[in-house]
């Protein structure tokens, strides 16, 4: 750890006013249960949700409101703001508690997640708006250059739950019915019941959650074949 807001702010590429704002951004409560960054981390969070929307709102005129929350979603969410702190290097100018470092709280996702959000309260308070929107539009260029509407596409659980629900049915039940393989390399199969429909598939994947996409898939496509047979397609 080295705790230097000056080096990071040069990093940063942000000149701060206050580098006291900088200073509390990189606290975690582990380190001051009092005078932390969990309050700079809940303005960023809205702060980055406004940017990010405002300039995915620009980027796609012909997008739907669904579309922009879905994209929006994809690039506020922890994960995302996770790689922005490693590329960032923000690890080693955490301030964390005894026990946080011992345990590596410097690498985990969550704390570097919530320390993007907090440097961006801090700019904005020494900054402003403009400022704020300089920096996130600067650290997520390439993210938002690279999409497309088409990373919207909705998987398959999420279109089979929704096309449910918009008929007022039963969710489906997913249940793991056999794993196969050593532990590098297992096989797993879910089946997908949707009672209301009568319709049980069964989906395979490396992990649960692409074999329950598998099935959920396999369901879609029966609902589709019955209704092109009902249209007379």
């Amino acid at each position: 750890m080295r705790n230097n807001p000056t080096e990071l702010a040069k990093l940063l590429q942000y000149p701060f006013v206050q580098l006291d704002h900088l200073q509390l951004a990189l606290t975690h409560r582990s380190y001051d249960g009092q005078k932390n960054n969990e309050r700079l981390e809940f303005l960023g969070d809205s702060i980055l949700n406004f940017v990010i929307g405002e300039a995915l709102f620009n980027l796609f005129p012909e997008a739907k409101e669904g579309q922009l929350s879905r994209l929006r979603a994809s690039m506020v969410k922890g994960a995302t703001l996770t790689k922005v702190a490693q590329q960032l290097g923000l690890g080693p100018y955490l301030l964390l508690g005894a026990g946080e470092l011992k345990s590596g709280g410097s690498r985990r996702n969550s704390i570097l997640a919530d320390a993007v959000e907090a440097i961006i309260g801090a700019i904005y308070l020494d900054g402003g708006l403009d400022a704020c929107r300089q920096q996130i539009l600067h650290w997520y260029k390439d993210r938002l250059g690279s999409l497309t509407l088409e990373d919207n596409v909705k998987d398959n659980k999420t279109r089979l739950q929704e096309w449910l629900q918009s008929r007022k049915l039963p969710l489906p039940e997913y249940q793991i019915v056999d794993v196969a393989g050593k532990s590098h390399a297992q096989q797993f199969v879910v089946e997908c019941l949707v009672s209301a429909l009568e319709i049980t598939t069964k989906g395979e994947g490396q992990n649960r959650r692409t074999a329950e996409q598998m099935a959920a898939g396999r369901v879609l496509d029966q609902i589709q074949q019955s209704l092109n047979q009902y249209s007379g397609e």
